[in-house]
C-alpha cells in the first residue's frame, strides 16, 4: 500500500451517534425479499454462537451437528468452522435449522508453516497440500506464532475454502500436539480434484499427493468403479510408514456435496475458475451463474476475479446455483486502536476515535478464551482499553464508520498509539476526512491528496479527543 501520512494531528470530528438503523447491518436475505422467508441451505464460517450465527442470520438449532469428524454437538463447534446449514430463514437476521452439519476440509500433521506478524499472513504445509491464513483466520489450541516456530509437533484440522491455484484458504485452524488424535475421527483427511487416476494399481492423487484406495470402502452410496480424473473426492485414512501415501479407509464423491434441487442457497468463498464471457465461477466446487438480474452489493460486476472472497445467494437448480445477489466480502480497512467507550445499545465500540459497527456477521475472536459461547457475552465484554485489530468495510453514511467483518484481541502498544489504513473520504481547504477521522495538515500540504486515496496513519493520543502522528511522513 501506498503510504502517505500527510498530517500532524488527528481529531474525532464530531458527526453525532452513529443511527440505531444501523444495527441492523449484516442481514441475510437468502435470495427472498426482505419481508419473507427463505427455505434451503446456508454455508458459511461460524461468526458467533446462541445457537449459532452463519452468514449473519442466527440459527436457532436442537444442539445437535451431523458430522463423521467427531463433533457431534453445538458445544463442540468453534467460531469460524464452516457450517452446511439446512433451514429456514428470514431477511430480518433470524433463521430455524433443520440440520447443522460441519466436515474437516484438511486433518492431519504439519510439514511446515510460515507466518508473517506483520502482515498477518502465512501458510501451511500439510499432507502435499499448502493452506493460505491471514487474519481473519481463527486459530485455536496454538497461536500462528507458535505453530510455525513448532510446526511438525503438532495436527491441524482445517477448515476452509479451495481456490483457483489448487490451494485452501482457511477459516479455522484447530491444532493439537503429535500424538493426540481428534476424537472420534479418522488419523487424516484431505479433499481434491483426483488426477493420474491408475485403477491397476488402486492408486490416484489429489494435487501431487499420492492416494492408496486398495483397502478403501466407499460412503454416501459411491462405487468406487466409478472413480474418475477430475472428480472431487473426500479421502479419510492413516498414512504410511514414510508419511508420503494416504491409505484410504473412506471414500466419498464430493463433486455436488451442496445437494437438494430448487432450494434457496447462500455460500461464502473464494471465486475461482472466473469465465468473464460465460459469466460462471466456482465457490469450493460449487457452479455459480451470473443472470442478467444478479445485483452485486459492496463488489461491481467488473471486479469479479479469482481470489476474490464473496457470499452469494440464489436458487440452486441442476447442480447450478443461479446468482440473485453476489456480495463482495474482501476488507477495505484495517485499525489497530484501543477501545475508548461501548454504545451496548447500538452495538458499535470508539475505537482510537474510529466507530466500529458491529453487525451479526462480525467475527468476535477472543482467542482461546472458550467460555463466552453466546454472540452477547461477546459484546459485552469489550471494556476500555481493549486492544483490538478490526478488519472490515468503509462506510460513509452517518458521517463515515468502520463496519467490523473481523475483530480479534491483541496485544497493544502501551502508549496508546494507533494504526489506520482507509481511504480518504472528504477533501476541503483546511482537512480531510477519513471515516469519522479528521485529519488536519499541520506542517504538510494536503496538494494532491484526492479523495478515495489509500492511507497509513500511524497516530497517538494526545487528549481532548485529538491524536498527533507519529513517525515521518512516507509517499
Amino acid at each position: 500500500m501506498k503510504h502517505n501520512l500527510l498530517a500532524t494531528a488527528v481529531k474525532l470530528a464530531l458527526t453525532g451517534a452513529l443511527a440505531g438503523s444501523l444495527a441492523a447491518c449484516g442481514g441475510s436475505s437468502g435470495g427472498s425479499d426482505s419481508a419473507g422467508v427463505s427455505s434451503g441451505t446456508s454455508v458459511g464460517p461460524v461468526s458467533g454462537f446462541g445457537s449459532v450465527f452463519v452468514n449473519g442470520t442466527k440459527f436457532s438449532t436442537d444442539g445437535t451437528v451431523k458430522s463423521n469428524d467427531g463433533i457431534e454437538r453445538e458445544d463442540q463447534l468453534e467460531k469460524g468452522m464452516i457450517l452446511k446449514v439446512r433451514g429456514d430463514w428470514s431477511g430480518h437476521g433470524e433463521g430455524k435449522a433443520r440440520t447443522v452439519s460441519y466436515d474437516d476440509t484438511l486433518r492431519g500433521p504439519v510439514t511446515s508453516m510460515t507466518w508473517d506478524a506483520a502482515s498477518r499472513t502465512g501458510k501451511i504445509v500439510m499432507l502435499g497440500q499448502t493452506v493460505v491464513v491471514d487474519g481473519r483466520t481463527v486459530f485455536r489450541g496454538a497461536t500462528p506464532g507458535f505453530l510455525e516456530s513448532n510446526a511438525t509437533g503438532y495436527r491441524v484440522r482445517i477448515s476452509g475454502w479451495r481456490t483457483a491455484e489448487g490451494e485452501f484458504r482457511a477459516s479455522f485452524v484447530g491444532a493439537r500436539a503429535d500424538g493426540v488424535e481428534f476424537d472420534g475421527a479418522n488419523d487424516v483427511e484431505i479433499e481434491g480434484v483426483v488426477k493420474d487416476l491408475d485403477t491397476s494399481a488402486q492408486t490416484f492423487t489429489i494435487n501431487g499427493f499420492l492416494i492408496d484406495y486398495e483397502r478403501a470402502k466407499p460412503e454416501d452410496g459411491f462405487a468406487l468403479e466409478d472413480l474418475a480424473n477430475g472428480m472431487v473426492v473426500e479421502v479419510e485414512g492413516a498414512l504410511s510408514a514414510d508419511n508420503k501415501t494416504l491409505l484410504a479407509t473412506e471414500i466419498s464423491d464430493e463433486s455436488d456435496w451442496l445437494g437438494g434441487e430448487d432450494d434457496d442457497v447462500e455460500i461464502s468463498g473464494e471465486l475461482y475458475d472466473y469465465d468473464e464471457a460465460g459469466q460462471l465461477f466456482y465457490i469450493n466446487g460449487v457452479l455459480v451463474q451470473i443472470t442478467t438480474n444478479t445485483e452485486f452489493d459492496d463488489i461491481r460486476k467488473s471486479d469479479l476475479k479469482n481470489g476474490v472472497h464473496v457470499e452469494v445467494e440464489g436458487e440452486y437448480r441442476d447442480g447450478v446455483l443461479y446468482a440473485e445477489e453476489i456480495e463482495g466480502q474482501e476488507a477495505d480497512v484495517e485499525l489497530e486502536g484501543f477501545v475508548e467507550s461501548i454504545d451496548l445499545e447500538n452495538e458499535t465500540l470508539m475505537v482510537s476515535g474510529v466507530k466500529v459497527q458491529l453487525t451479526t456477521s462480525t467475527l468476535i475472536d477472543e482467542g482461546d478464551d472458550n467460555e463466552r459461547r453466546s454472540r452477547v457475552r461477546d459484546i459485552q465484554s469489550f471494556k476500555a482499553g481493549d486492544f483490538l485489530e478490526v478488519e472490515g468495510y468503509q462506510r460513509s453514511d452517518d458521517g463515515g464508520y468502520l463496519e467490523a467483518v473481523s475483530v480479534k484481541y491483541e496485544s497493544g502498544d502501551p502508549s496508546g498509539c494507533a494504526e489506520l489504513e482507509a481511504r480518504v473520504s472528504m477533501t476541503d481547504l483546511g482537512s480531510i476526512r477519513v471515516m469519522n477521522l479528521e485529519i488536519l495538515p499541520g506542517a504538510y500540504s494536503l496538494a494532491g491528496l484526492d479523495l478515495d486515496e489509500e492511507v497509513e496513519l500511524e497516530y497517538c493520543p494526545t487528549g481532548a479527543g485529538e491524536y498527533d502522528l507519529s513517525g515521518s511522513p512516507e509517499q
